[in-house]
């Protein structure tokens, strides 16, 4: 519970910053990227970046960290807009959340990437969720991805750390085969550490029983959208 509540404490700092007038209220996420950046520049991404990710959302914090700001951020939010349109139309069972200048996209037993109790090998519907997922990555090359392994909380802590690494390079290894760069793809894993449900309901445990991803723009992208606001 404490997890997730810090994780909310600081989406709403993140979001009274983003969406504080009425102006940025009815922009777009192209737009909202340009007004923090020109406000704040990446500086507030890096450090609530750095807070949020200390064992708590690293997704979130690897996002916000990786922001740019400015009208450079506006270009890649608006890059990002698309690629997450893309994502939710090619995989109905995805949680895409646009965050700033990346998304968020999570894949539960119910939600596109399931593996059966105490393995780790991708099958079946994981499959065809992941081959989609590779598509689409490849649609955008210019993006890269951290690819995070997390449990609920049954068993020893160390066995759900080791499954959660073992399921997290599992996806890893298999978006490899489908043709993405690995110079693309960070994996980590966190066990049972960062829960978003209740471990003590059958349905809590079904969402902390996750794979999560972190799409944010590589160093490529970052100069391309600097050299369009230069142009």
């Amino acid at each position: 519970m404490k997890h997730i509540i810090t994780k909310s404490v600081y989406i709403v700092m993140v979001l009274s910053m983003i969406i504080g007038c009425k102006t940025v209220q009815n922009a777009n996420n192209k737009q909202k990227g340009a007004v923090v950046g020109a406000g704040s520049g990446a500086a507030i991404g890096g450090v609530i970046g750095n807070n949020v990710g200390d064992g708590n959302n690293t997704v979130l914090g690897a996002i916000l960290g990786a922001a740019i700001g400015g009208v450079a951020g506006g270009f890649i939010g608006d890059r990002m807009d698309r690629q997450a349109e893309r994502i939710e139309e090619e995989i109905p069972g995805a949680e895409v959340t646009r965050v700033g200048e990346g998304i968020n996209v999570t894949f539960t037993e119910d939600q596109g990437v399931y593996f059966d109790t105490s393995k780790s090998d991708v099958k079946g519907t994981s499959a065809t969720t992941l081959n989609s997922m590779a598509d689409i990555l490849k649609e955008y090359p210019k993006t890269n991805v951290l690819v995070e392994g997390h449990t609920d909380s049954a068993g020893p802590d160390d066995y759900n750390m080791n499954l959660s690494k073992q399921r997290a390079t599992s996806v890893t290894e298999y978006l490899v085969t489908q043709g993405i760069d690995k110079s693309r793809l960070t994996t980590k894993w966190y066990g049972e550490n960062q829960p978003v449900g209740d471990n003590t309901t059958k349905e809590g445990k079904a969402k902390n029983r996750r794979v999560e991803l972190a799409i944010v723009a590589s160093e490529a992208l970052k100069k391309e959208a600097k050299q369009q606001v230069k142009g």
